[in-house]
């Protein structure tokens, strides 16, 4: 399968709604205490919005039939005038899902290398994201392409 990867355009909102389904799902039963089942992360609304922002570029994977088989959302960080950090700029990987239906086929890999030099191209210093604790698969995808922990977010349930 050939897989190319280009920017969202916005005959692609359903289709990346139906994926962040898919994303809700699995954060849903990883923490059901924080999140809900069936829900979705943007309106439709808002997503239009999101695909036309520059500052918050959405990518797509898709295959030789311009099906959508993952996407990528990110958001151009820039730190400037702070009295503790050093100025730099980076690419914050937001979400990244891959259809349940194709993963491991190499989608996530050629998404991921593609977010991964658009960061190189822009002039970022690094490209950094989140991952939830109750999704180990991600977490090793993530480290198997060198990603190292950055900082660690911390809770206790009360």
């Amino acid at each position: 399968m050939k897989i190319v990867v280009r920017r969202a355009e916005l005959r692609d909102a359903e289709r990346i709604q139906d994926l962040l389904l898919q994303v809700c799902r699995v954060h849903a039963e990883g923490r059901p205490d924080i999140f809900r089942d069936g829900g979705t992360k943007y309106s439709d609304e808002a997503l239009a919005l999101l695909i036309g922002d520059d500052a918050r570029p959405i990518f797509v994977a898709v295959d030789d039939k311009d099906r959508v088989l993952g996407y990528c959302f990110t958001v151009i960080i820039v730190t400037e005038n702070s009295t503790m950090m050093v100025p730099r700029k980076e690419l914050y990987i937001d979400d990244l899902c891959v259809d349940e239906a194709v993963r491991r086929q190499h989608v996530g890999q050629v998404l991921y290398d593609h977010v991964r030099n658009y960061a190189k191209e822009i002039g970022c210093y690094h490209l950094t994201l989140n991952v939830w604790a109750c999704n180990p698969s991600a977490m090793r995808f993530y480290e198997k392409q060198g990603m190292q922990m950055l900082k660690k977010e911390m809770e206790v349930i009360l």
